[in-house]
């Protein structure tokens, strides 16, 4: 009897472990997971230094399910002047040219059983930054929130506390204040404001995502 239970509890304490071990670690998270892309495209350039819109690439953010990835010929619009021979853009010139797809590896993975409308949450003032992290500061994309369910209904169980107005959402740099005390009364009181005038739906039902 007493071998049995040495078993069984370092069995469990092995199952625990491993669960722990791969629940609590970037593995299952992902976050840190920044993959090479098939062309160096810096978000600290274009959107933090030059200042451009995300919603100037991911044009349907706002009003699909999906932010849709830019095709060549976005990219084109400037770098038909900007860089034009450069050899770090010669995939995308040929993208443009052949009209076949850059061969870019998704960063940002929900699961198949997760139903997540970005278009919803833009609309009602839910900035990228809350999902995404400072994009505007990352040379290569990567994954900087943790998109674990826990992650999700933190946000919904408050969602005054990451509300902001809907034309300060794809401005990641974004404070109501620089003053760090005034800045979290306003949230407290324009976050309450905007979720009630917004009629902004706090669901935490499994069905809310999982459909």
């Amino acid at each position: 009897m007493p071998l049995a239970i040495v078993g069984v509890a370092a069995v469990a304490g092995g199952v625990v472990t491993a669960g722990v071990t791969f629940y609590f670690t970037p593995k299952y998270t992902r976050v840190g997971y920044e993959p090479v892309q098939p062309v160096p495209f810096s978000h600290k350039i274009h959107a933090g230094q030059l200042g451009m819109d995300c919603r100037y690439c991911h044009s349907t953010v706002d009003k699909s399910w999906v932010a849709n990835i830019p095709s060549a010929s976005t990219c084109m619009i400037c770098h038909n002047q900007v860089l034009k021979d450069d050899p770090r853009l010669a995939l995308v010139r040929a993208s443009a040219t052949n009209n076949t797809p850059i061969p870019w590896v998704q960063v940002h993975i929900t699961p198949d059983y997760v139903y997540f409308n970005h278009s919803v949450h833009v609309a009602r003032g839910i900035s990228c930054v809350e999902c995404h992290g400072r994009v505007d500061q990352m040379d290569e994309v990567y994954h900087a929130k943790p998109f674990s369910m826990s992650f999700c209904l933190d946000c919904h169980r408050d969602p005054a506390a990451h509300i902001r107005p809907t034309d300060q959402v794809t401005k990641l740099d974004w404070a109501w204040s620089t003053n760090a005390f005034e800045a979290e009364k306003l949230q407290e009181v324009n976050g309450k404001k905007f979720v009630h005038d917004w009629k902004v739906e706090s669901l935490q039902s499994c069905s809310a995502c999982h459909r």
